[in-house]
């Protein structure tokens, strides 16, 4: 079947191994390579570059595996469609997400598994808003948590799900007496730890320094929100991170946490889906009951000013 060709075909290419796209898979390596072999006479082109060991794909063969992700995706879709015709929503669900929303995911997950008990969830965490997009787009993901930007790609939908306000996190020694909020010019001029420059959030924030003719040069840089906390922790340092992040987490002795100003920024957070496509059950039910709690609003209510909640 040239379904399990093409899966082969990903597994070899994925591997970069005979022997262990074999195992994956589950056949005997003559097996897997004897099916690629019949996959390369159908198509009428040699795909894969072959020495005493696995060296590599033609440039017809990466074209092919492109093209071969997508459509095992669709037939994985298809075959998912027809068993939710029939009973419950099953097979995993691949989940990506950006690290300012993690906290927010666990929230998501919690609803969606206690709705759907027969999937199960694969979270892939701390990547670039360019990257979840990509991936996506070659149906490796089959939803991301992203923030809406104008350079999203077209080949994405996305729901909106709620706004990220933003905060300065540090020692109370550190901030004006009393203080609820902090001007982002004040906020340059203490010893910042940030995130990785590939990662949205800090391109915002790279943004409000430079438009007050400053340039930030953070010692440490991490792609993780907790990384930030713990460090910030130990009372010699500051960082910034969105204001959901309140929600679960609990500030170590006299850390305090206030709002940046001037500007009040407001970034706006989507659960994303490839377009170009037919979306899998699964996907469908996760958007579905991401939208049902109205996180809007669960923030509002929870967090509320951010002075009060200090």
């Amino acid at each position: 079947m040239l379904f399990r060709r093409l899966e082969y075909f990903v597994a070899v290419a994925e591997e970069r191994h005979f022997a262990r796209a074999a195992q994956r898979c589950h056949v005997s390596q003559p097996a897997l390579s004897a099916a690629i072999a019949k996959l390369e006479r159908e198509l009428d082109t040699q795909l894969i570059i072959r020495g005493r060991n696995f060296e590599g794909l033609t440039q017809e063969g990466q074209r092919l595996l492109e093209w071969a992700k997508r459509i095992l995706a669709e037939y994985d879709a298809l075959r998912a469609e027809l068993r939710f015709s029939r009973s419950e929503v099953t097979g995993t669900l691949r989940l990506g997400t950006i690290p300012t929303a993690a906290t927010t995911v666990s929230l998501m997950l919690g609803a969606f598994c206690a709705a759907h008990p027969l999937v199960k969830v694969q979270v892939h965490s701390a990547m670039s808003t360019s990257e979840l997009d990509r991936r996506l787009h070659s149906a490796e993901l089959d939803v991301a948590i992203v923030p809406v930007h104008p350079d999203i790609s077209p080949a994405v939908k996305v729901v909106p799900l709620y706004e990220e306000r933003y905060l300065l996190v540090t020692s109370a020694e550190k901030l004006p007496m009393d203080a609820s909020s902090l001007c982002w010019r004040d906020a340059a001029q203490l010893p910042l730890l940030l995130l990785t420059q590939n990662m949205l959030v800090r391109e915002v924030i790279d943004n409000v320094f430079a438009d007050h003719g400053i340039t930030v040069n953070p010692r440490v840089e991490t792609d993780s929100i907790a990384t930030l906390i713990a460090q910030v922790s130990t009372g010699d340092w500051a960082c910034i991170v969105p204001h959901t992040w309140l929600s679960t987490t609990i500030l170590a002795g006299d850390t305090r946490a206030v709002e940046l100003i001037e500007p009040t920024l407001r970034t706006q957070i989507a659960v994303a889906t490839n377009a170009s496509g037919p979306t899998a059950p699964v996907a469908r039910a996760f958007v579905d009951s991401a939208q049902q709690l109205k996180l809007h609003e669960f923030f509002d209510q929870r967090l509320g000013p951010i002075g009060a909640v200090l």
